[in-house]
């Protein structure tokens, strides 16, 4: 990250200095990940206090940047806030043990996770390159999967072979665990992976998504395995899917909001009659976590910006019998939807 860009989340957040613990907003300003260490913000700049665990490699990754490496451990780096009266801790992600800790030392605490998230929620060209990364391992890993897909097989199996070929292909881990869904079990849009096998003529929703260097992507493809000429509402349902699917790609424009995105797809639904089993909003942001900002929902007042990355996944459940859910990671580019998917199909696979 730029000093620059470092500089204005500081004065942002209106502090004497952040003080920061965790391990993704760490890597964040630095760049370098660890699963311990401190980086205070201030006036003067960035620095990173990392224990021998990680100080080398820090060194060595953070050379030329704008970040000093220092080593220590909790102690050194109270001994750096020393100086300052208000701190800054990112609210959602410090414990209350933590922020007792610092207020018994005499410190003021603001929360300054709303100056990180207006800097984290428009993506540099270096971020939306890592999410495409992410987005192109995550469909390598699904095409290498389809023709290992046999009946019998337990949903637990199939997401392991996903999230092993994922992993051949380059990904440092998953952004969530993975979901494979036969038949009714997909009814539940987080339905728990577990032993259920694999029949033919089962619907199949897996939603899955891979890391690299920390930025994550997220994708669900939804087919028939074989067909048995017996789910007819399925496919109905599913052309009304893709379709709300495919429409966000084509009327989302920089400036709408959350809101207004959400009601794209949630209208197509609504007009083939199934907006009732729409049960979840449209999309959420993606990047280091795979839930960030921007929220594209109907309550939601986010503005939409180049720059920022969000799934699409309108989806319909009808309980005990099918769940359908299409999904891409997608951006804003020159005020339109760019997906980073391109080489899965979203039309109805039949395997």
């Amino acid at each position: 990250m730029s000093e620059e860009k470092l500089q204005h989340i500081f004065e942002a957040a209106g502090v004497d200095a952040l003080f920061i613990e965790a391990d993704f907003l760490r890597r964040y300003l630095t760049g370098f990940y660890s699963t311990d260490g401190y980086v205070i913000l201030d006036g003067k700049g960035c620095r990173y206090v990392a224990d021998l665990r990680y100080f080398e490699a820090a060194e060595k990754a953070l050379a030329g940047s704008p970040v000093e490496v220092i080593e220590g451990s909790y102690k050194e780096a109270m001994a750096l806030l020393a100086p300052y009266k208000t701190l800054g801790v990112p609210y959602p992600y410090t414990d209350l043990a933590s922020a007792e800790a610092l207020k018994n030392k005499g410190f003021a605490l603001k929360d300054c996770m709303p100056a990180l998230k207006d800097a984290m929620i428009v993506k540099s060209e270096k971020e939306l390159s890592l999410i495409q990364t992410a987005c192109t391992i995550a469909e390598d890993g699904f095409l290498a999967l389809l023709p290992d897909i046999k009946e019998g097989m337990t949903e637990a199996e199939v997401a392991a072979l996903l999230e092993y070929n994922m992993r051949k292909f380059g990904a440092s881990g998953t952004s969530f665990e993975t979901i494979v869904a036969f038949g009714a079990g997909a009814s539940v849009p987080h339905h728990e992976t577990g032993n259920t096998k694999l029949k033919f003529g089962d619907p199949i929703l897996i939603d899955f998504g891979c890391k690299a260097e920390g930025y994550c992507s997220d994708i669900t493809r939804t087919f028939l395995f074989g067909d048995d000429k017996k789910h007819e509402d399925f496919k109905k349902a599913y052309g009304e899917v893709l379709k709300a699917h495919e429409l966000v790609k084509e009327k989302l424009t920089s400036g709408m909001t959350g809101k207004e995105a959400d009601e794209i797809a949630r209208g197509s639904l609504r007009a083939a009659g199934l907006e009732k089993l729409f049960t979840h909003s449209l999309g959420h942001g993606v990047g280091l976590l795979i839930h960030e900002y921007p929220r594209l929902a109907p309550a939601s007042s986010d503005v939409l910006q180049d720059g920022m990355v969000f799934s699409d996944e309108p989806g319909v459940y009808e309980a005990g019998k099918f769940g359908i859910r299409i999904e891409d990671t997608v951006c804003l580019k020159g005020g339109r939807v760019h997906s980073f998917m391109s080489k899965t199909q979203r039309e109805l696979l039949i395997l």
